[in-house]
């Protein structure tokens, strides 16, 4: 029998509910390219999902909706090249599985044959119920959404937090009860109070990622460009910068700018 080419244990569907049952917290951050992608899973994160807020931190819109299926194509290609331990989750874009399984599930076999990604996410409950139940009849892997939703900001026309109201988080208890039922592998929970996450987490058989949902969760994700300090216009509460990176770069690029001009770079021992 062949040798593993991985190094150490993939991580799988399976390795989370693991974690869950053991109450070991899993560990998520976004990642978009092939060189931050090694970074990540060389430093041992559980999980990376190509989040569909390349839209944002690397093409520069407004929201998540404009990127297409060819772009998180193209990202978790990248990714996957990289990765050798951690699940790679992508995002399926906006327009690609609302109100049509069907084009959903073409979406989904699209990602996961052209990059090689093992899982994809769907942000919804109910709503999106067809798509999901439609997904998983291929084998595919999907991770469930819900909280805020990036992907209907136009609906909401705000970023607040969600389901503060009776109605809103009963609704969304019984959305993740219909995500755990339908198959799906695990839950992202986002800005939503801590004590509702709390209680979801509960409920469902399955592991919660929250993002602004409080410790109560089995795990926890943020966009890799906010923690680190690259993007800086981004301040919610549940965001801790673990580094100032766009300093540092800064300042990295005006003394290269400087040495440049003052002839400094490159000296007798950078050149041939």
């Amino acid at each position: 029998m062949a040798a593993s080419k991985f190094p150490v244990p993939k991580v799988t569907t399976h390795v989370l509910q693991e974690m869950k049952l053991k109450g070991e917290k899993i560990a998520m951050l976004t990642g978009y390219d092939y060189s931050m992608a090694r970074i990540l899973d060389d430093a041992g994160i559980d999980v990376v999902l190509v989040g569909d807020s390349a839209s944002n931190v690397m093409a520069g819109h407004r929201t998540t909706l404009p990127i297409t299926v060819d772009e998180m194509i193209y990202h978790a290609s990248s990714v996957m090249r990289a990765v050798q331990r951690a699940l790679v989750v992508v995002d399926l874009p906006f327009g690609s599985y609302q109100g049509n399984s069907k084009e959903a599930l073409h979406t989904a076999i699209r990602i996961m044959k052209e990059s090689g990604a093992n899982a994809v996410k769907l942000e919804g409950g109910r709503e999106i119920l067809e798509s999901v139940e439609r997904i998983l009849t291929a084998g595919i892997p999907v991770m469930g959404h819900l909280g805020l939703t990036p992907q209907a900001i136009n609906k909401f026309g705000t970023y607040v937090v969600r389901a503060t109201r009776d109605e809103e988080a009963q609704k969304l208890r019984e959305d993740a009860k219909l995500l755990d039922r339908a198959g799906c592998f695990a839950i992202v929970l986002e800005k939503i109070p801590a004590r509702l996450a709390t209680q979801v987490t509960g409920d469902i058989r399955i592991p919660t990622i929250g993002i602004g949902a409080g410790n109560g969760v089995d795990g926890q994700v943020l966009v890799l460009h906010d923690m680190l300090g690259i993007t800086q216009d981004f301040s919610p509460r549940f965001l801790r910068r673990y580094h100032n990176l766009k300093e540092e770069i800064s300042g990295s690029v005006k003394a290269y700018i400087h040495d440049v001009k003052a002839l400094d770079f490159p000296n007798e021992r950078e050149q041939y």
